[in-house]
């Protein structure tokens, strides 16, 4: 899960990071009452979870009232690459002398977090590595040891600091890091830490992001994971339990696995067009199956449904009474084909059919997903 900026912003001041005054506002009146309180000039900032947002105009300097109610009139209720503008983070402008970049992460290659710093501050890390590598340095951190102030000096060394800005740097990333690890972060960025005319430093864009699969574990009171999900489908899917993700096309999709659904998926796609991802992941039971069908016959439009489910330890009969009770409640008529392999699939096989499902008893996904094509072409 990806903070907006206000919310970062909000963590890193929680441990003693500089960021700029500010107020969120949703109207031009509350723009202009922050502006009371933080003074002119002022930096307007759309708080959307996409990149890009200065150059698509989610960035503007007001200097005056006139400015100000004009900009946030205008930010207000727009979109920045079709995400609309419900807040905008009201700020202070610093005065900067000089910008770095500051981040952690977590290395793909290694799997352990990686503390990265640059005196190119303000612009795309990925741009300074392509075209000024030697102005960036990182290193990795065992995260049973943890991070402490004299390894991020001996980092900051390395970009010829002065003294003082290297001891001040030092103390920003060794809290950065702290909040990489209590809150269980896969990216934590400053860009850029800004190094303000009297030498402090300050935090004047904020990223933080989340793993979804430790928000149950993370003590920080975190905003609702399920009020960022725009898509009420995928909304519905995380609250009951599954991994649903909401496509373009017409195809209903229920798998057991990950690697099956993107494979069926892929399958699918040679001749039609699969409506969503959508994988049960462990325990396939009636209930689930049910609220599977429910969430999968909300989109509208659908041709068919590939159902793609495989029982190792769990036994997979038990699923199949929830399709079938589904279909025989609601009268589904779109075709529907089953490859159901595993624990009890005899028994399954039987259950699905008794609900109108063509069941493929074939290994392979090819040969069912081709009946699946037969069948809608033949329905329409």
């Amino acid at each position: 899960m990806r903070l907006h900026e206000y919310e970062a912003a909000r963590v890193f001041e929680s441990v003693g990071i500089k960021v700029p005054k500010h107020k969120v506002v949703q109207t031009p009146e509350e723009a202009l009452e922050a502006a009371e309180e933080i003074g002119y000039p002022l930096v307007l900032k759309a708080q959307v979870l996409v990149g890009g947002r200065g150059l698509a105009g989610g960035v503007k300097i007001a200097s005056d009232p006139e400015e100000l109610k004009t900009l946030s009139g205008k930010m207000t209720g727009s979109e920045i690459k079709g995400v609309p503008v419900d807040k905008i983070m009201v700020t202070e402008k610093a005065n900067i002398s000089d910008e770095l970049y500051v981040a952690v992460t977590v290395d793909g290659y290694s799997g352990r977090p990686v503390v990265i710093a640059s005196t190119e501050g303000g612009v795309n890390i990925e741009e300074t590595a392509r075209k000024t590598p030697e102005k960036i340095v990182s290193v990795h951190v065992d995260p049973q040891f943890g991070f402490y102030p004299f390894q991020a000096r001996r980092l900051l060394r390395r970009l010829g600091l002065s003294e003082r800005l290297l001891l001040s740097c030092a103390d920003v990333l060794v809290r950065l890091y702290k909040v990489f690890s209590q809150l269980e972060g896969i990216i934590v960025e400053i860009n850029p830490l800004a190094v303000l005319e009297n030498g402090d430093l300050c935090a004047v864009d904020a990223v933080l992001e989340v793993d979804n699969s430790a928000l149950k574990r993370i003590e920080y009171p975190l905003p609702n994971f399920l009020e960022r999900i725009d898509n009420p489908l995928e909304r519905r899917g995380r609250r009951i339990g599954v991994t649903y993700v909401d496509l373009d096309g017409d195809i209903g999709l229920i798998s057991s696995g990950a690697g099956l659904g993107m494979a069926s998926m892929d399958i699918i796609g040679q001749k039609l067009r699969p409506a969503n991802f959508l994988e049960t992941g462990g325990g396939i039971t009636e209930e689930l199956l049910y609220k599977c069908m429910e969430l999968i016959m909300r989109k509208e439009k659908l041709r068919g449904l590939f159902i793609n489910i495989y029982g190792g330890i769990n036994p997979i009969h038990e699923g199949a009474k929830g399709v079938v009770r589904y279909i025989k409640e609601h009268g589904v008529t779109i075709p529907i084909v089953a490859k159901a392999l595993g624990n009890h699939q005899e028994e399954t096989w039987e259950t699905l059919e008794s609900g109108g499902v063509h069941v493929i008893t074939d290994v392979a996904t090819e040969k069912a997903v081709a009946r699946l094509v037969e069948l809608v072409e033949a329905n329409e």
